[in-house]
C-alpha cells in the first residue's frame, strides 16, 4: 500500500474516532442503546482502520498522529455540537500538539 493511500486510511480512522467520542458523550454512561451501539461500532471501525494503516506507516507514527489530529478534531467538534470553548491554555497545549505531530511526521525518522 502506498503511503497515501495509508495516510488517507488514517484521516479515515480520526474521523471515525471522532465520531466514536462524540456518540460516547451522547451514551450517557452508555445508558442509551443507540449512542452506545454506534460509539461500539465506530470503535471497531477507527481501530480496524489503524491497523490497515500500521501495515504501511510504523506503529508510532501511525498513533502518534492519530492520537494528535484526533484530539484537535474531537475539541473542534466540541466546540460545535457541545459549546464547550477551549480556554486560553487549552488552546496553546494544542498548538503545541498540532506541532507535535508536524514535527513526527515531517521532520521524524521512521527506522
Amino acid at each position: 500500500m502506498s503511503n497515501i493511500v495509508a495516510q488517507t486510511v488514517l484521516i479515515l480512522a480520526v474521523i471515525l474516532g471522532t465520531a466514536a467520542n462524540g456518540f460516547a458523550k451522547g451514551a450517557n454512561v452508555f445508558t442509551l442503546l443507540i449512542p452506545s451501539l454506534l460509539t461500539a461500532i465506530t470503535i471497531v471501525g477507527c481501530m480496524f482502520t489503524l491497523s490497515i494503516v500500521m501495515k504501511t506507516i510504523p506503529v508510532g507514527i501511525t498513533y502518534a498522529s492519530f492520537a494528535g489530529l484526533c484530539i484537535i478534531a474531537t475539541t473542534i467538534a466540541g466546540i460545535y455540537k457541545f459549546n464547550q470553548m477551549p480556554d486560553f491554555y487549552t488552546i496553546i497545549g494544542l498548538v503545541l500538539i498540532i506541532s507535535g505531530v508536524l514535527m513526527v511526521n515531517l521532520l521524524g525518522k521512521t527506522g
